[in-house]
């Protein structure tokens, strides 16, 4: 099994914030274990408290179309895909053929794979291709690109709108004493949030769920 990403919570804290989260359904728990057992990047999953999360902020949103940068195995995905009405959409977009023939089968054994809709590609040719305007947007894949799609999910947002950005907290590392010698995806993670704290048009509030989770609307 590959290890978990290294948390920003400690241990004990995190095994009691599980405890106490509503369980996920048998087949998000056969997704993650899945992703867990076959996929060298595991680390890269969602998992249940970030998870059911997602579906929360869906639900009380009320998001009908959302759009998702970096679908992975599919488990954030199938996670919003639950709290959507049954004529909502989720659109996610996906760079790798193998982890989207991956989320694709876990779409088609969910009971709310009808609401995903996968497009495979650079993202941001293919969010060049979406028309209309989108009630929650979920950013979570390459990191050096996170300003491209901040911007392009701005442009979509609706009024209402919510992003969601994952991994703004990156282990700690963001923080400049703890890693002295920072990685591409470190240094622009620490940029990244940079530009938002400063961003006027909009109002952000980071949270210290799993690896950092930052939550944007416009002011």
């Amino acid at each position: 099994m590959v290890p978990e990403m290294p948390g920003i919570v400690p241990d004990d804290i995190e095994r009691y914030v599980e405890n106490h989260t509503t369980a996920e359904s048998d087949h998000l728990a056969a997704v993650a274990a899945e992703t867990r057992d076959q996929m060298s990047s595991a680390v890269m999953l969602t998992g249940h408290v970030e998870g059911r999360l997602l579906e929360t902020l869906v639900y009380a949103t009320g998001a009908k179309r959302v759009l998702e940068f970096g679908t992975f195995t599919g488990y954030s995905a199938l996670s919003m895909a639950s709290a959507l009405p049954s004529d909502g959409k989720v659109i996610t977009l996906e760079v790798d053929p193998a982890r989207a023939k991956v989320a694709r089968a876990n779409f088609a054994d969910s009971r709310y794979g009808d609401r995903i809709e996968l497009r495979l590609g650079p993202a941001l040719e293919s969010v060049a291709e979406l028309s209309g305007l989108f009630d929650l947007v979920f950013i979570d894949a390459d990191k050096p690109s996170y300003p491209l799609y901040y911007e392009a999910a701005l442009e979509r947002l609706a009024d209402r709108g919510l992003i969601v950005v994952d991994n703004t907290l990156w282990s700690g590392r963001v923080i400049d004493e703890r890693e002295p010698d920072p990685d591409e995806s470190t240094l622009a993670l620490r940029r990244f949030n940079d530009r938002v704290a400063r961003d006027d048009r909009v109002t952000c509030v980071m949270l210290s769920i799993r690896d950092g989770v930052t939550l944007i609307r416009r002011r």
